[in-house]
């Protein structure tokens, strides 16, 4: 048997606010869930993280150049890590010239934001 590979769709504005109300208002339907797992799977990586906070930090963008630098992986281990923070929906991103430029879609980390809101903190 084969395996398939599935490659998530980013989603819109509209679908992560319609789906985030929050968790404490209710249980996420099945097809909630499954639009918002991906996101949260994509920050489970310590690398993925610190990526996004980088790129958060940077200001409105960051080129993979000053990235790449941070860490002590190779290039093709980055791409890869922004590459699943970009299909997951977190990042955009924008070829010019040689570089690849990545601004983080603030809409969909308030998304997230407002799916964990009123959630109880651990004791």
């Amino acid at each position: 048997m084969s395996k398939q590979s599935t490659v998530a769709v980013p989603p819109d504005t509209a679908e992560v606010e319609a789906c985030c109300a929050s968790l404490a208002g209710g249980g996420l339907s099945p097809e909630q869930a499954a639009r918002v797992a991906p996101m949260f799977k994509a920050l489970g990586d310590p690398v993925r993280l610190r990526l996004l906070s980088l790129i958060a930090a940077s200001g409105p963008e960051a080129c993979v150049c000053d990235l790449t630098d941070a860490f002590e992986l190779s290039g093709p281990t980055i791409s890869y890590h922004l590459k699943t923070l970009r299909e997951s929906g977190l990042v955009d991103c924008e070829r010019r010239g040689t570089w690849v430029y990545y601004w983080i879609r603030p809409e969909v980390l308030r998304g997230m934001a407002a799916l964990l809101d009123g959630v109880p903190a651990p004791a």
